[in-house]
């Protein structure tokens, strides 16, 4: 169950609308475009992001597991889901809703094979995932010519497409490093091309791809963090929207006199006269105790206000000292300027791990574009 409105996540779905064709703008006509709606859609509403973008007319999803991909479709998602790292749990449930698995490994290929002749699938979609530098999930690229003897004659299965992921194309340092990854794209490409049938497209570049090796993009490109409002850049985080704006309300001011303490375990102690207010916001929220000891900050009124002491599980303490503010006035954590990752960074982290963080009993309002 959601807690209180006091404490609400909003999503816009007009950002996100605005950041599809933003995207969209730097890529050929005929390019597909697949848009990343794991984690919850980073942390947002999975669903209502994924109705958005295909009604906006995105070509493909992408979850990560197969129970994200069941929601979807049971919420009347009809656009193809590409699950990213299917386990072999949940291999019935791929053909029973009609999702695409991601088969990156020799046994997990083997596992979906026995799976679609049992289930009698016939030219059921999956995609080929190559590993070309992040080291994380994927086939070699001399695992083709094994991928072809397993597949020869095979009629249950059809090779939708082969992809990679780039690991540093937010990184102008390492474009070196992602430039041997698309070379190495390329090599896999052709060996697909000469050694397995029918004919798969090919999709290799992330958001950071997008923007920074468009000419890589071949078939499709994949969106995450781009659609949500962020581009891993700073030059282009102001021309993007954040779909998603956290906000909380002062329950309580306090007057706290030079000396005293603030939280638990004294976590910070008052050197002067503050005012400091409490808000029902926690790490069970997903707001961590990283955040403590002035390591974040929100925003009342527009002005910046601290984070003192230790985070709470289900409350969190800012110095408002200096802003004229009320009990109930409302508290922006991220979002209407206040950028998730500018909050993320100052604890040592990145939006991604704070934006897919926030907890399931923070009530989600649905802005629709206007």
């Amino acid at each position: 169950m959601p807690q209180s409105r006091d404490t609400v996540l909003e999503i816009d779905l007009g950002a996100l609308a605005h950041n599809y064709r933003f995207l969209r703008d730097r890529l050929r006509p005929e390019t597909r475009f697949l848009g990343v709606v794991k984690a919850y859609g980073y942390g947002s509403d999975s669903l209502a992001i994924a109705l958005k973008l295909e009604a906006l007319g995105a070509d493909y999803l992408a979850v990560a597991f197969t129970d994200e991909g069941t929601f979807l479709r049971e919420g009347g998602v009809r656009l193809p889901i590409l699950v990213l790292h299917p386990q072999p749990s949940g291999l019935d449930d791929l053909i029973t809703h009609r999702l695409e698995p991601a088969l990156y490994s020799l046994r997990i290929l083997k596992m979906f094979l026995e799976t679609a002749r049992r289930r009698e699938a016939r030219g059921f979609p999956v995609h080929l995932k190559f590993n070309t530098g992040l080291n994380r999930l994927g086939f070699w690229e001399n695992d083709v010519e094994w991928i072809a003897g397993q597949l020869e004659g095979e009629s249950s299965l059809t090779i939708r497409s082969a992809f990679s992921h780039l690991a540093a194309s937010d990184d102008p340092g390492s474009n070196t490093f992602t430039q041997r990854q698309i070379k190495s794209f390329a090599a896999i490409v052709a060996d697909i091309r000469e050694q397995l049938p029918g004919t798969p497209f090919f999709h290799l570049l992330n958001t950071s791809g997008i923007l920074n090796f468009p000419d890589a993009q071949w078939d499709m490109v994949r969106s995450g963090i781009g659609l949500y409002g962020y581009g891993n850049d700073p030059e282009v985080d102001p021309l993007l929207r954040p779909v998603a704006r956290l906000r909380t309300r002062i329950s309580q001011l306090h007057k706290i006199e030079p000396g005293e303490w603030v939280g638990y375990n004294k976590g910070y102690r008052a050197a002067d006269f503050r005012t400091t207010a409490t808000l029902p916001i926690g790490h069970a929220d997903g707001i961590g105790r990283i955040y403590g000891k002035e390591h974040g900050a929100f925003h009342v009124r527009g002005k910046r206000a601290p984070i003192i002491g230790n985070v709470c599980m289900d409350m969190t303490m800012i110095d408002v000292t200096g802003i004229p503010c009320k009990e109930g006035d409302e508290v922006v954590v991220f979002g209407n300027g206040h950028s998730a990752e500018d909050l993320a960074r100052g604890a040592g982290t990145i939006s991604y791990e704070l934006l897919t963080g926030i907890s399931r009993r923070v009530a989600r309002e649905i802005l629709e574009e206007h």
